[in-house]
C-alpha cells in the first residue's frame, strides 16, 4: 500500500513555536497547526455521525479551543 503525501514533519521545539504564535493569535500559525493535523481531522469525521463538514469543523474549533487553554502545568 502506497503511502499518501504526507505533511512535513517538524520538530518538537518548532511544534511548541507555533503553539506559542497560536496562543498569541497569530492566524499563520493557527493555520499551520491545522495543517499538520488536517489527515486525521478528515479521519476523525468520517466516524462522527453529522454531515462531514460540520465535523470538520468542530473538531477545529474544538483544537483551537484547547490551544488558547494555558498550559498550568
Amino acid at each position: 500500500m502506497e503511502a499518501k503525501d504526507a505533511p512535513a514533519a517538524i520538530t518538537d521545539s518548532q511544534f511548541a513555536e507555533l503553539l506559542t504564535a497560536a496562543r498569541q493569535k497569530q492566524p499563520e500559525a493557527m493555520l499551520r497547526i491545522i495543517e499538520l493535523f488536517q489527515e486525521d481531522i478528515e479521519m476523525v469525521s468520517r466516524h462522527i455521525l453529522i454531515p462531514r463538514e460540520d465535523a470538520i469543523s468542530h473538531i477545529v474549533t474544538e483544537i483551537l479551543a484547547f490551544i488558547q487553554v494555558e498550559d498550568n502545568t
